[in-house]
């Protein structure tokens, strides 16, 4: 799997990352719908994003970061400040689709992460790649706060 070229550069911060998860991305399965679909039998753009944003939920879950308990308990949210797909084939009804998620820059009050969207298995077909940045904002100012880096530590895929 070819990594995504972006303009950010890997951040110091993110040596405590270990090999293995920057190698392996988290993988999160997808199964197109109907309802995901356009009139000519597509997955239509906008659901692309739906399950990008599923899997970053997944990812952020399997780091043990629950967003109802982070808004709840500690007044913060992660909003999409950025977002841009490259879409290189079509999916379609009933295709199993596997959508990873990797971390690739920890800034100040913000994250970007790498996702692509590959029919059946890593070894697929890559049918949709792209980048996102969220950030860390307080509940009560909705600015942003600082992403503490032990947020990645214990993540393993």
């Amino acid at each position: 799997m070819q990594p995504l070229s972006c303009p950010f550069l890997i951040n110091p911060e993110l040596d405590f990352l270990n090999t293995k998860i920057r190698q392996e991305p988290f993988a999160w399965p997808v199964r197109v719908y109907y309802e995901d679909t356009d009139a000519q039998g597509l997955v239509y753009f906008a659901n692309y994003f739906k399950f990008m944003e599923r899997a970053r939920t997944e990812w952020l879950r399997s780091l043990g970061v629950e967003q109802d308990a982070l808004m709840r308990d500690d007044r913060r949210v992660f909003v999409v400040v950025d977002t841009q797909a490259d879409f290189l084939q079509p999916a379609r009804f009933n295709d199993e689709l596997l959508v990873t998620v990797n971390l690739v820059n920890l800034a100040r009050a913000s994250f970007l992460i790498e996702q692509q969207i590959f029919r059946n298995s890593l070894d697929g077909e890559l049918l949709c790649r792209g980048t996102t940045r969220a950030a860390l904002l307080s509940t009560d100012t909705l600015k942003p706060v600082r992403v503490p880096a032990s947020l990645f530590e214990g993540s393993s895929t």
